[in-house]
């Protein structure tokens, strides 16, 4: 979206990678309250003593490599987080795709994907909650209806990747519904353009 600056305030709200990742765990707690305590409620029975000796008796020492399997799934689950927010900002970009950049911040080892055109504050906010929503919310509740924990924790684990996301959505809670939202290219937040 071409946008006449001179028209609009700029503000910005960012954070610095190790702010973000501190002030993004102010998200994490409630989350897992949130998500664990209908499952456990509902599913009590799998956390019983005998349903774990089971676990580690069925599974053995294949229980021990449980950190490398969440290791091989959060590997891809991070290329496909970022992937859901570029998707769903070229939806709404002039430029499409061209307007999304991927990348890896190398000394973090994080991927991220950054959109170069202004946007709606709502087209912002539904890139920012995506990822979060189909590869965190839906596969919890889903692991909920159903009882299966390994698409619960599946859930879990990557609302709990999305804190960070959270905390740039909760930075724009302020907001007024005709701001626009330009992404910052370097840190981690948004410009807001407010008209006026």
């Amino acid at each position: 979206m071409e946008v006449e600056r001179k028209h609009y305030q700029q503000l910005e709200l960012t954070a610095t990678a190790a702010a973000a990742n501190t002030q993004a765990l102010a998200f994490v707690l409630p989350l897992m309250v949130l998500y664990l305590v209908p499952y456990v409620v509902l599913w009590h029975e799998q956390f019983s003593a005998a349903a774990l000796e089971g676990l580690v008796q069925e599974h053995g020492v294949r229980v021990l490599f449980l950190p490398l399997l969440m290791l091989l799934v959060f590997i891809p689950g991070a290329v496909l987080h970022e992937l859901l927010h570029g998707l769903t900002w070229a939806a709404f970009c002039e430029k499409g795709l061209r307007s999304i950049q991927y990348g890896v911040h190398w000394a973090a080892l994080t991927p991220y994907c950054h959109c170069k055109e202004v946007l709606p504050l709502k087209p912002y906010i539904l890139g920012g909650l995506m990822p979060g929503l189909v590869m965190g919310l839906l596969p919890a509740l889903v692991g909920t209806v159903m009882g299966n924990p390994w698409v619960f924790f599946f859930g879990l684990f990557f609302s709990v990747a999305a804190a960070g996301d959270l905390l740039v959505l909760w930075m724009l809670r302020k907001c007024r519904p005709d701001d626009l939202v330009q992404d910052h290219p370097e840190k981690i937040g948004c410009y807001v353009l407010r008209r006026v």
